[in-house]
């Protein structure tokens, strides 16, 4: 019997919509070992999304992975990104500790966000990561992530902020009282799976109108 491999499905990429990426270590191995890795990382990453038009709304870079929550300007905007990153942040690694090879997942992960229903659910999924890994227990005292930015304006120039974010306040000081207050708030178990299942399936998370307007918009099942 012959077994045919299961064709892959394409990714979803809509120029203003944003994406939710995950970028793994091969293997789930150690992709980050020190905190001038996650530097050099997020050094590539805001060079890359100035080169190739993406605004990065959201981040959290741990030693085996990566989350992202960004927009892209154009179609071919996060693919050249991604290709970017790999590129040289893979050459950095593979010099600094002697080795060679594949270091990321052939494959990063996305997953196209409704904005208005689930943006601001999918950043509190990201930055809370560090406290379900059990390495803070309070997502500020984690610094390779967003959430310094959001809660407290931290200036970080790799940081578009979003505009839903931008909605919650009138000034600064009240989006970001109105963020730590939403980060404080536990995510509904139903709503983290949905959020894991559609960036490891590679599914557009938000409602059923939503899909139908993005298979309309590609072609693509949603």
């Amino acid at each position: 019997m012959i077994l045919l491999a299961m064709p892959r499905r394409p990714r979803v990429c809509i120029p203003g919509m944003p994406l939710h990426i995950i970028q793994r270590g091969n293997n789930r191995q150690v992709c980050s070992a020190s905190d001038a890795d996650l530097a050099a990382y997020a050094n590539w990453l805001a060079v890359g999304a100035e080169k190739f038009g993406v605004r990065i709304h959201g981040w959290v870079f741990m030693t085996n992975h990566v989350h992202l929550l960004l927009t892209p300007m154009s179609e071919e905007g996060v693919p050249r990104l991604m290709q970017f990153i790999g590129r040289l942040y893979v050459r950095y690694f593979n010099d600094v500790y002697g080795r060679s090879g594949t270091l990321f997942e052939g494959r990063y992960r996305s997953s196209l966000i409704h904005d208005r229903e689930y943006l601001l659910a999918c950043l509190q999924y990201i930055e809370l990561n560090p406290i379900r890994a059990g390495m803070v227990r309070d997502p500020g005292d984690y610094l390779w992530s967003s959430y310094r930015a959001h809660a407290f304006g931290t200036p970080i120039e790799l940081w578009t902020p979003h505009g839903l974010y931008n909605d919650l306040g009138a000034n600064p000081a009240d989006r970001q009282a109105h963020y730590r207050k939403l980060m404080e708030q536990a995510l509904a178990g139903e709503v983290v799976a949905k959020i894991r299942h559609c960036i490891n399936k590679g599914l557009v998370l938000g409602s059923e109108r939503f899909r139908e307007q993005v298979r309309s918009l590609t072609g693509s099942p949603p």
